[in-house]
């Protein structure tokens, strides 16, 4: 039966890892029931898993492996438990994996058949990949992103060769196209028992927004699936399950407008998506109110914050996410809580993806110019440069490898990790040695002249998913080194000698009040125009409330505040956006007017979540006044988020520019005496070694 130590057990067991800040289980041994064991109990193994009671024999276990074809053409190799070289999906199915899910671009190539990345997963490259699937004997879901390239909730462009069609032309190519793809799969042998007909289309689908014809869409989809695989589960997949109503709202229009649809899919990463409570309601709500099975096309989380290929990750070391540990075991727990998330909503539960666990590095950091090359030629990476073409905005500007090797299920170099059994464990349980998987790092802001005041104790975490607090003292040394803005690290020692790390993030002041429209009270902002409001928004950048503006016709719209009383100085100010569909003749614009005049800098709307500050520097503030306003004028569906708006005193004014032969300088205002600025006529001049460069005022002196 499970063992379950004391904490002071604990401690004691883990003195030769008390210099670690975290434990990190590696690939995985065996994982049969040990012998003698009770039918019922746990299995012995490297991490702790609690078994989901009630969990169905035909609840879908899933991955997303639509990368793997370019991944192999890079020459990554996959591993079996034991260190042998093996098929990928002979691993994923003896792990207990039931089903791969696979995305399909209409035409992910250039002219010159150079491919966009991501696994150049067209028609025929999909095919292969079910055909492997279904030989290693597992389902597969076909997820039709009706694009030529990534399709998301920033980003729902028409493939190329729909473009200027209208919806009606529209509609008949994606059933046509739907019809043509699954009919290939379907002489492949491939076993398709799910598809899905638009990738996370919040918005939209194939640029297709309003909601009558967006259903029609659909409904091409699903008619053609139904003449093709008429035993094959028909999938919508929305995200932002965290968003209040988002779900009850899709579902609704889905009903009125007469979609035939089996599953309601959503996305759900720990790390952007709200609770699992509020998962398992969303979707418990759909299912009873619309009687439609559900469950969850993506998910992941990291188990380590390294980088494998030198691109950067989607999830870094400043991240700071904390929903789990940073661990095999962390990932293992995360993947198991949301099956048990869905499961909970009932019989109407499908199943859960995990999204892309096998996308590994195709080389380490060191040899990054090596990896590009790769990148390049199979689409083995997140984007290629050629795919700059047919999405300028993020794939033209953010090319290259993988950002979610750090979130995979295999380590570095193939080798499967033992959070890969979780899709085994749910159904067992599994126990392992009592071990630290985490020690709380914390993370601390405060205002400059604000006491730094850290916590007495830190969290540790066991990988059994017990949390003890432990006493840690600081580094006196670090503390004191703590001063004026800036980003400074904090040692601490815990009471069991572990070591873990205070990030201490000193904020100038900010002069702009409700920078981050996180207080009720708005009278200090004026927003004119159409288009925009402050919502609580699963989309801020900074707190839960933004301004948020999409509108269906162009439109435009202003955000003011005016400041006074400043102390006279020298100011920066910045603010960050995220957002998308703006092209770049629309106006985006963060402006600071004083007395001297209007400085300003462009404002960018990179995509969904694709975060980019605008800073304005050099704002002369003489009168102690001073207005904020952001600009919008923006073409139709253009959407996105206005938020954390900062004013920070960075310096004095500049001395001025005295003329080394008059009293006078630029604008004819001169230093007086007693502080006073008097215009003069540039007729005298200051007594030798005197004036404003050497603190002192002078009698003055004729010249000429």
């Amino acid at each position: 039966m499970r063992d379950v130590r004391t904490r002071s057990a604990a401690r004691a067991a883990i003195g030769a890892v008390a210099a670690a800040a975290a434990v990190t289980v590696g690939a995985v041994g065996a994982v049969a029931a040990p012998a003698g064991a009770e039918e019922g109990d746990p299995v012995e193994a490297g991490i702790f898993v609690d078994k989901v009671e009630g969990l169905p024999a035909d609840f879908v276990h899933g991955v997303d492996v639509s990368s793997v074809l370019s991944l192999e053409e890079s020459g990554v190799t996959f591993y079996d438990t034991s260190g042998a070289e093996a098929d990928v999906f002979a691993v994923l199915a003896d792990a207990g994996v039931t089903d791969v899910r696979i995305r399909v671009w209409n035409d992910p190539w250039d002219a010159e058949g150079h491919g966009y990345g991501g696994g150049n997963v067209d028609v025929p490259r999909a095919v292969e990949i079910g055909r492997r699937a279904t030989a290693a004997g597992l389902g597969v879901l076909v997820d039709f992103h009706y694009s030529d390239f990534w399709a998301d909730p920033s980003k729902q462009q028409a493939p190329k060769a729909w473009a200027g069609m209208t919806v009606d032309q529209k509609v008949a190519a994606l059933g046509t196209f739907t019809t043509g793809a699954l009919t290939a799969f379907r002489s492949a042998g491939v076993d398709v028992r799910m598809v899905q007909v638009g990738n996370e289309t919040n918005n939209a689908v194939a640029g297709v927004s309003a909601w009558a014809d967006r259903a029609r869409m659909f409904s091409a989809g699903s008619a053609a699936v139904r003449e093709v695989f008429p035993d094959a589960l028909v999938a919508v997949h929305f995200t932002n399950p965290e968003t209040s109503g988002r779900y009850a709202g899709y579902a609704a229009e889905l009903a009125r407008y007469g979609v035939d649809y089996d599953v309601f899919a959503s996305s759900y990463y720990p790390f952007w998506h709200g609770s699992l409570e509020n998962l398992t309601s969303v979707l418990s709500d759909v299912a009873t109110t619309y009687g439609k099975q559900v469950m969850v096309a993506e998910t992941s989380w990291n188990y380590t914050l390294a980088d494998g290929d030198g691109h950067q990750n989607v999830i870094t070391p400043d991240s700071g996410f904390d929903q789990y540990p940073v661990s095999v075991q962390g990932q293992a727990t995360a993947v198991r809580d949301v099956i048990a998330a869905v499961h909970a909503v009932g019989d109407a539960a499908v199943g859960v993806y995990y999204w892309e666990p096998a996308w590994l590095p195709v080389g380490p950091p060191e040899q990054l110019e090596q990896n590009k090359v790769l990148w390049e030629t199979h689409g083995s990476g997140w984007a290629t440069s050629y795919a700059g073409e047919y999405d300028p905005h993020d794939a033209g500007q953010w090319y290259g490898g993988s950002a979610w090797d750090n979130q995979a299920l295999f380590d570095f170099t193939g080798h499967p990790l033992e959070s890969l059994q979780v899709f085994r464990y749910v159904y067992t349980g599994a126990v392992a040695p009592l071990e630290v998987v985490s020690v709380e790092r914390v993370h601390l802001e405060v205002t400059e002249g604000d006491d730094v005041v850290l916590p007495a104790t830190v969290r540790v975490t066991y990988n059994d998913g017990s949390v003890e607090d432990q006493a840690v003292t600081w580094d006196e040394a670090d503390l004191a080194a703590v001063a004026g803005p800036g980003t400074y690290q904090v040692a601490g020692l815990t009471e069991a000698g572990l070591e873990t790390t205070a990030v201490v993030e000193v904020r100038p002041v900010n002069h702009v009040r409700n920078g981050s429209f996180e207080d009720a009270d708005l009278s200090m902002w004026t927003i004119t125009g159409t288009g925009a409001s402050v919502q609580a928004t699963g989309d801020a950048f900074d707190g839960d409330r933004a301004v948020h503006f999409w509108a269906g016709a162009p439109y435009a719209f202003t955000v003011t505040q005016k400041i006074t009383g400043l102390e006279p100085g020298v100011y920066r100010l910045s603010a960050t956006t995220q957002g998308g569909d703006s092209p770049a003749s629309d106006v985006r614009r963060l402006e600071a007017t004083t007395s001297v005049g209007t400085t300003g800098a462009d404002l960018v709307l990179a995509g969904w979540r694709a975060w980019r500050t605008a800073v304005v520097d050099g704002v002369v503030v003489e009168d102690g006044t001073l207005t904020v306003t952001a600009s919008f004028t923006l073409s139709a569906g253009a959407w996105g988020t206005f938020d954390d708006v900062v004013l920070e005193r960075v310096g004095p004014l500049p001395a001025p520019a005295w003329d080394a032969q008059t009293l006078y300088r630029a604008g004819d205002r001169v230093l007086h005496d007693g502080g006073t600025y008097e215009a003069l006529r540039p007729t005298r001049a200051w007594e030798p070694g005197t004036g404003p460069e050497h603190g002192k005022a002078s009698p003055w002196a004729t010249v000429g």
